[in-house]
Formats: C-alpha cells, structure tokens, sequence
C-alpha cells in the first residue's frame, strides 16, 4: 500500500511555504489573480494537464495514471477540491504570516485547503505510474459568495475535464474550533444545510416624530417581521428537518425625530433539505408581504437562491470513514450525530456526483478548545500541524478510491 504519511512529508515544507505565502495575499470572490498565478507556479513542471477558467480565475489539473486502463469508460476519475478565495475580515490572529492586506482574511482556512492540494498533486505525481486512474485537482475560487465558484466551474467542464464525469468527488474543510486537534469527521447522507438569502424593503410614509398618526412607521413593521419569522420557522417546519433564519441586517432612518419612508433587512435561511427550502422560500416572503399588508405598508422581497444542503453519497462517507480511520486511527475519525447548519458550495458537486466532504481540526495543538474561535472570525487560527496529515489525507483518498474502482470494473 501507499505510504500516505511519507508522501506528505517529503512535501510538507512546499506546502507549508505556499500556505504562508496565500495566507499573507487574501483575495476576495472570483477574480483571484495572485492565487492562480501562486498556484500555476506550485504546479509548474509537474505532469499535469491545466485548464484556467474563463467566468472566474480556477485552475483544473488532470493527473493521468500510468497504470489506467486504455478504455476511458473503464477507467476509474475521481475529483480532489480545494476552495481558494478569503473573507472580508480585517486580521487580528497576530501570526507572523498574516494578512499583508488591510479587510482581508483566510478566516476559514481556505489558504490551507489550497496548499495542501497542490501538495498532494505534487506527492501523487510522484507515482503517478502506479495509479490505476485518473485524478482532477479543482482549485476553486468564489466559495464564500453566492454566485457559487463550484458552480461555474461545473459550468465550465470540471466534472468532464479527464474525458468523462469523474465517479467520486471529495473535499476537505479545515476548523478552528468545535473539532479536537488532530481529529476527522464526516457522516453519510446531509453534512451541512443550504443557505439562501431574503431581501426585504418594507415601504411605508415617512413624516414627523411627533405626529405617527400623519405618516405610516415602517418601523414597527419591521419588528413585528423579525419576531414573526423567528416563529414561523419554529411552527412551520419538524424539529427533525430544521430551518434557520438570521435576520442579520435591520436598516431604518438617520434621525430619531424622523419617521423614515422604507426599512430594510437581509436574512439567511438554512435548511437541511431540499423539501424545507422549497417550504420556505414561498412562507418567508408570504409573512412579510402579508404583515406589511395588515399594517397598510408594501413589501418588496427578493428571495435570493444560494447552495443547495450538502449531502454526502453514503457509500463514499463510509469509506472516508475506513479509510481515515486505518491512517490516522479510529480514535481521532468520527461520524458525526448531527449536520452543521453552516453551508458550503461543494454541494453543487455532491449534487452532480457521488461523494463525501469532510471536516478536519486545524486547532493549534498548544490551544485549549473551549477557547479557540471558529470559522470567520478575525482570530480564527489555522495551525501548520495539520498540513501534512490534509495532504496525507488527500493522498490516501485518491489512491485507496481508484484502487477500489477499478477493482469493481475490473
């Protein structure tokens, strides 16, 4: 069996250099110039065959095997994704690495996702002659904004990009916190929820602070809104397929002696299952349309689609679990009870293609975990520790996958 361990090592000061180096240069949605460039310098030289999108700045390597079968419909494909854009978060980890651009920030670890992708292409690589199929590398841009990177490049051939739809897709997500230092989890079926924003523009008629009775306040409106969606999500749906909803922008008037014309808010939504999202993108507008009508003001609602929840294929989240637990131990590989109602665009790939998306814990060994922060916030802290078992990790997928399939068409 490949050494999956030893691979990792023989790249690890790659890794850990190109992660320090996209740490330091954080670029934002799908134009990521910088990024692709440090990523076409990593994989420069190696024998891969590199296509660059054309809607965003991803980069697409197709790792061929030397020992695949000559029939491509027989031939095993399977897809390893790294997500490559930041935040838009101002930096206060006080790393000797961190971000050199004020309002920006790998605050979810996507500078290691990248990193220990294209050392894992680089390890893999280095057998290629032994790999009985073929691998496609997806550096992604756009993971944290709507317009969905995973989805462009679905758009663009990634899934096609080795000659046919790959068979299995995976992908790796780094925390800061929740999970213990140097643990993996994953589960069969839905790991997190899907996400979809709502707009809202309640208009009344603005006037005087003195005289309410001679204007209509949107004010009021707006707060009766809040409370009831926070009630219709827990009356209109099972507790056992949850919906959240966040109303994380309320905007009304510049001075207190003023009745303003119009509010404004800005929701997300997350649900578990599709069922759910299609429940709630007809009952979330219908509340708020129908309690501005009751209050004699309009409502203007732009419900906004986003990711889709993120399911695992079962039979792939139970070999991440064998596999993962024979290389690191079934001690530090879990499945999980419950989905993560955070949400994540490599559901538009599971959508697609089978597959399985896993978490793993970046906490800094030395961190008590009570204390770490997680995902997104300006003192999310990412540790070097755990590169090499991500790209160990990588490793061990692609080859244990392939091996699998083609013993199944074999």
């Amino acid at each position: 069996m490949i050494d999956a361990h030893a691979l990792s090592l023989d790249v690890l000061d790659f890794v850990t250099e190109l992660r320090h180096d996209l740490h330091a240069h954080p670029e934002l949605g799908t134009d990521l110039p910088v990024t692709q460039r440090r990523v076409l310098d990593a994989l420069a030289g190696l024998p891969l065959e590199i296509t660059l999108g054309r809607q965003l700045t991803s980069v697409t390597a197709v790792l061929r095997g030397g020992k695949a079968d000559a029939d491509l419909a027989r031939r095993p494909i399977i897809l390893l994704r790294g997500d490559m854009d930041a935040l838009p978060v101002r930096e206060n980890t006080g790393q000797p690495f961190a971000s050199t651009i004020d309002g920006r920030m790998h605050a979810c670890g996507h500078d290691l996702h990248t990193a220990t992708l294209a050392g894992a292409a680089k390890a893999l690589c280095t057998i290629k002659d032994e790999l009985p199929g073929d691998i496609v590398f997806m550096f992604q841009p756009a993971e944290e904004v709507l317009v969905s990177g995973a989805q462009l490049m679905i758009d663009e051939g990634v899934l096609d990009a080795a000659g046919r739809r790959v068979d299995r897709a995976f992908g790796l997500h780094a925390t800061s916190a929740m999970i213990p230092t140097g643990h993996w989890w994953t589960r069969p079926g839905t790991i997190m929820a899907g996400t979809n924003n709502m707009l809202v523009d309640i208009i009344g008629r603005g006037g005087h602070g003195s005289t309410p009775w001679g204007s209509n306040d949107p004010v009021p409106v707006m707060a009766e809104i809040i409370t009831s969606l926070q009630t219709v999500a827990t009356r209109k749906f099972s507790v056992f397929d949850p919906v959240v909803i966040t109303v994380g922008v309320a905007t009304a008037g510049q001075a207190p002696n003023v009745i303003p014309e119009r509010c404004h808010l800005e929701a997300s939504v997350r649900t578990l299952s599709k069922e759910s999202l299609a429940t709630a993108s007809i009952v979330f507008p219908q509340v708020v349309r129908q309690i501005a009508d009751a209050h004699g003001c309009r409502a203007e609602v732009d419900w906004q689609p986003g990711f889709p929840p993120t399911v695992n294929d079962p039979d792939a989240a139970a070999f991440i679990l064998a596999e993962l637990s024979d290389l690191f131990g079934a001690d530090r590989v879990a499945s999980m009870d419950v989905p993560l109602m955070g949400s994540e665009d490599f559901s538009k790939v599971l959508d697609a293609v089978p597959g399985a998306f896993v978490f793993y814990s970046a906490v800094p060994p030395t961190a008590r975990l009570e204390d770490a922060t997680f995902n997104h916030s300006e003192t999310a802290t990412f540790d070097d520790s755990a590169l090499a078992g991500a790209v160990a990790a990588f490793v061990r997928i692609a080859t244990a996958s392939l091996r699998e399939l083609s013993t199944t068409r074999g």
